[in-house]
């Protein structure tokens, strides 16, 4: 089974994470994508694009017309939530043009904490 996990991190931070897991494993069974800003997370994964990554979660390449169909939704929005998931890294393309998203399972993670500098006097 293969997990993507999506966080929230500094790309500092998400880069320091990279080079510790790839020293020290050679298995890529398990993928982290990190977002800058939980605003930027919720910002791609809109609650559509969310349904499509379910839809899509361990069933292998489909054609777009064919995840259309599988959420109920039309042909061009779909193609367009599909794009933005594409340039986001979240999917891929396959070899015969179809969508994938390789994964058997999203696990969401990051933290929310009171903003100090916004306290109210």
């Amino acid at each position: 089974m293969r997990t993507v996990t999506l966080d929230v991190q500094s790309p500092a931070d998400a880069m320091s994470i990279f080079v510790k897991d790839w020293r020290k494993s050679t298995s890529r069974a398990d993928a982290r994508i990190s977002f800058a800003s939980p605003e930027l997370l919720w910002k791609v994964l809109s609650a559509k694009r969310w349904d499509l990554l379910k839809a899509m979660c361990g069933v292998g390449p489909l054609s777009i017309r064919g995840l259309a169909r599988r959420v109920g939704r039309d042909v061009k929005s779909v193609h367009g939530d599909v794009q933005a998931l594409l340039l986001s890294g979240l999917i891929d393309r396959t070899d015969s043009g179809g969508v994938e998203f390789p994964y058997d399972t999203i696990k969401v993670e990051f933290t929310l904490q009171a903003d100090e500098s916004a306290a109210v006097m």
